[in-house]
């Protein structure tokens, strides 16, 4: 069976895109899953995500990571889906859309950056040395100062495979001030159990952990990744952080088929 798939990525965040509408795909086979992922013997990257119908939005996000297992929420993958169903023609510039998370919103800048609503955050765990949150996925948020020559896949499976978090783990996040309005991120993913180039539900759990623990106080942020430049904003009231809004570039890169 040859297999059409299209390549997405947004700030070097990327993923396989298949175009699931009419439901052929084997969704339980996570072994052909991470084949596809596989940067070696597939096509390559840091998850896959199937576009499917819905009955009361535009589409249904279903989102797996690179190890071929069915995910939470994935910030990066959200946005490049709207470019691709946009692609498609499903969408034009506005849209609504379900994923594991509930429903979100997105919309095309006139720059060309997707703009989408992350989940509200009503509570942030804050430690001595760490901050805790959910933003759709689970994230650890530690500040860090050598950031540059940081060993991230060491430090952050240490952290991942821990007591701290158990079997489930959580995605972990080292983080430097560069000034009041941006900060520098690098992400250990869990899934993908290596450092990405990019994580959107991490970049907008920094951006919260960091106005949350007082280290801005504004509330539009940049976040410096190694695969580029997102921004989230919120508001912020007695009900937490809401209004959560994730922006940054999402690109198409190439469309093929393989054989599976």
């Amino acid at each position: 069976m040859q297999l059409e798939f299209y390549k997405y990525q947004g700030a070097g965040n990327d993923f396989v895109m298949i175009d699931n509408r009419s439901g052929f795909f084997p969704k339980e086979n996570t072994q052909l899953i991470a084949h596809l992922c596989d940067r070696r013997f597939g096509i390559g990257g840091d998850g896959l995500i199937l576009l499917e119908n819905d009955s009361d939005t535009d589409f249904k996000m279903v989102y797996y990571n690179s190890d071929g297992n069915q995910s939470s929420m994935c910030g990066n993958g959200g946005r490049c889906l709207v470019a691709f169903a946009k692609d498609l023609k499903v969408i034009e510039n506005k849209t609504t859309f379900i994923a594991t998370d509930g429903l979100h919103q997105a919309s095309f800048e006139d720059n060309g950056l997707v703009s989408l609503q992350m989940i509200d955050v009503p509570t942030i765990e804050i430690k001595k040395d760490y901050s805790f949150l959910n933003t759709g996925s689970p994230h650890h948020v530690q500040m860090v100062e050598d950031l540059e020559h940081y060993n991230v896949k060491e430090n952050g499976a240490a952290i991942r495979y821990g007591e701290l978090y158990g079997a489930a783990g959580s995605n972990i996040n080292f983080v430097k001030k560069i000034d009041d309005t941006t900060f520098r991120l690098r992400t250990y993913e869990r899934g993908v159990e290596d450092e990405t180039l990019a994580c959107g539900t991490g970049a907008t759990a920094v951006a919260i952990a960091m106005n949350a623990t007082g280290q801005t106080d504004v509330t539009a942020i940049n976040v410096n990744v190694e695969g580029g430049k997102l921004v989230v904003s919120f508001d912020k009231d007695k009900n937490g952080f809401t209004n959560v809004f994730l922006k940054g570039p999402a690109e198409f890169v190439f469309k093929g088929e393989i054989k599976i």
